[in-house]
C-alpha cells in the first residue's frame, strides 16, 4: 500500500534495499496504519516512536517510505563498524551516533541539517528497546526535543505494536509464520510552540519538550493497545537493565 509517491530520488542504497525489503515485509507482515495523513507531505520533520524490537526500524521505514519519504535514522555507531554495512548505511543517509560521547554533537548537527534540508529524521527517544516489563515507553532522552526546538520542525508521534511478535527483544530467531500484524498509529504534531518561544533554552525547557513527546507517543500506543500506560515511566537509571544478561550472551 503506497499512500504517496516518493518526494525525492531514491539513491543507490535505496535502489538496492527497497526491491528486497518491501516485498519481504509485504509477505511476512499484516499492516494497520492509522493517521498517516499526519505525516507531512513536504518540509523537514521528525518521526518519534517507541522501540520494541530490532525489527521495528524496518517496519517503521516501510511506513515512512510509503508516505513519500526516505527515512534517516539516528543509528548506533556500532552498526557502522562493519565496512560493508557501514558503507551501505552511509549511502542510505543514516546518521551514526556515539551515545554519551562528544561525538554525539556531530550526529545532532547532522540531524538538524537534514531537517532543515526538508528530510524526515526518525528518532527513538528512548534510545534503546524498552525495558518496561509490559513494553510501555520508557523515560525519554532529549535528542528529538533539542532538534525540534532548534529547527522548529514538526515532531510526529507514532505508537507502534506488533514487531515484538516478529522478533522478541534481544533474540536472534524471527517468527515469520503466521504473519503478525504490525500496527502504527500516527498522531498530530506535538505542540512545542510555547517552549520554542522561551529564551534562554534551559535544560528544564528541553525536559518539558521531551516529556511532551513521550506523552504523545504513549497516548498513541494506548489507543493501539486499548490499555492505559503506567503513571510513571520505566527509568533505566533507577531500575536497571532487565535485558543485561541476554545482551551479554
Amino acid at each position: 500500500m503506497t499512500v504517496r509517491k516518493l518526494q525525492e530520488k531514491r539513491g543507490w542504497a535505496f535502489n538496492i534495499a527497497v526491491p528486497i525489503l518491501k516485498p519481504t515485509l509485504l509477505a511476512t507482515t499484516r499492516r494497520e496504519w492509522i493517521g498517516g495523513e499526519n505525516i507531512p507531505e513536504t518540509g523537514g520533520f521528525i518521526i518519534a516512536l517507541n522501540h520494541i524490537s530490532h525489527a521495528d526500524p524496518l517496519t517503521a521505514a516501510h511506513l515512512v517510505y510509503d508516505h513519500g519519504h526516505k527515512p534517516r535514522y539516528l543509528a548506533k555507531s556500532g552498526l557502522f563498524d562493519n565496512k560493508v554495512l557501514g558503507y551501505f548505511l552511509r549511502g542510505a543517509g543514516q546518521i551514526p551516533v556515539k551515545r554519551e560521547t562528544k561525538d554525539a554533537v556531530g550526529a545532532y548537527a547532522a540531524a538538524v541539517d537534514a531537517v532543515r534540508a526538508g528530510e524526515c529524521v526518525v528518532i527513538y527517544p528512548e534510545a534503546t528497546i524498552t525495558r518496561d516489563p509490559d513494553m510501555w515507553p520508557m523515560k525519554g532522552k532529549s535528542g528529538a526535543a533539542r532538534i525540534a526546538l532548534e529547527t522548529g520542525c514538526p515532531v510526529i508521534p507514532v505508537g507502534q505494536w506488533g514487531a515484538q511478535e516478529i522478533l522478541a527483544p534481544y533474540t536472534k530467531r524471527p517468527h515469520l509464520v503466521p504473519r503478525h500484524k504490525v500496527t502504527m498509529r500516527v498522531g498530530p504534531p506535538v505542540d512545542l510552540a510555547d517552549l520554542r518561544a522561551q529564551e534562554p533554552r534551559t535544560s528544564a525547557i528541553v525536559n518539558q519538550a521531551t516529556d511532551r513527546i513521550m506523552d504523545a507517543i504513549t497516548h498513541q500506543l494506548e489507543l493501539v493497545r486499548g490499555e492505559t500506560a503506567p503513571a510513571e515511566r520505566y527509568d533505566m537509571a533507577v531500575r536497571g537493565d532487565r535485558f543485561k544478561k541476554k545482551k551479554a550472551n
